[in-house]
């Protein structure tokens, strides 16, 4: 990591480095929350056996909404050097871990590349799923160009008023078309195993907010125009209206039915088939896992 940090489209410059924390949140010393086999994936990530799940603590988002927040804002987790992040993810493939799934990564690119590096060179040989709000640099992206198996990255919004209200993040359209473009260069096409389990490619969720179906649309519309069948998109209904400041009470609610529905049809209408949503009752705190240091 160099001294002043550019890792991230805020480009905040802070100096990680020696201690200075940056918009994530976060100095330079890596710090994770959680590292565990998870559940609440997608089937073809989750499988029977779990995702090896590594929550990073910091976020460059910020987004009003988040369902994680105390991880996001960098209040939870424990400091761990790069060969203790290694052993983690062999640790996780011992437990019989799908693949290694690294949520919110990109403030510590730098670190995971070496870590993962070294877990390759022990034996390591689980697929690496990119897990991103897809607010990432096409530059850093392209460091990791041959050790990311799959990205998993959100597309949030098409309309740059909702990005800079609920993300502080107006440049958030043109940022994540940039990187998921990226992303879907250095995967190809979504390959599969004989079980059904993701070994390759791209899958990008959108999570349909409260009102804002309209921008949904749009969002599906130009990820299957422009991707098609290259891409799996994944369309989730799982709002969670947690903390929600006053200020936008507008998202005080969960999505109806009728807008998931909605959206799903259309989606269907356009010609999208590669693709999962959620059924029953996703919308529940319980599926918020517990930041609690485990298996750091």
């Amino acid at each position: 990591m160099q001294k002043k940090c550019y890792l991230c489209p805020r480009e905040c410059g802070a100096d990680r480095k020696n201690g200075e924390t940056g918009v994530c949140g976060q100095t330079g010393q890596l710090k994770a929350a959680r590292a565990a086999l998870h559940f609440w994936e997608e089937p073809c990530i989750s499988g029977t056996k779990g995702s090896g799940a590594v929550f990073f603590s910091g976020c460059a988002l910020h987004c009003v909404y988040c369902q994680n927040r105390s991880i996001a804002e960098g209040n939870v987790g424990k400091q761990i050097r790069m060969e203790r992040l290694s052993d983690i993810f062999t640790e996780l493939m011992e437990q019989g871990a799908h693949n290694i799934n690294l949520v919110t990564p990109g403030h510590f690119v730098p670190q995971i590349k070496e870590a993962l590096i070294l877990a390759k060179k022990k034996g390591m040989n689980l697929p690496i799923i990119y897990n991103t709000g897809g607010y990432e640099k096409t530059e850093t992206l392209e460091t990791l160009n041959g050790l990311i198996d799959v990205y998993l990255p959100d597309f949030k919004y098409m309309d740059t008023r909702l990005a800079a209200r609920y993300s502080h993040a107006p440049d958030y359209p043109k940022i994540a078309k940039a990187a998921i473009a990226e992303m879907v260069r250095q995967t190809g096409p979504c390959i599969f195993s004989k079980e059904g389990l993701i070994l390759r490619g791209t899958i990008v969720r959108h999570l349909l907010l409260p009102g804002c179906l309209s921008d949904s649309k749009e969002i599906i519309r130009y990820l299957y125009e422009t991707f098609g069948d290259t891409i799996y998109l994944s369309i989730m209904n799982q709002f969670t209206p947690v903390e929600i400041p006053k200020a936008y009470s507008e998202l005080a609610r969960k999505t109806t039915e009728e807008e998931y529905e909605e959206l799903v049809d259309y989606a269907i209408s356009i010609g999208v088939e590669n693709g999962y949503i959620q059924e029953g009752e996703t919308a529940k705190e319980s599926f918020i896992p517990q930041f609690d240091n485990k298996g750091i």
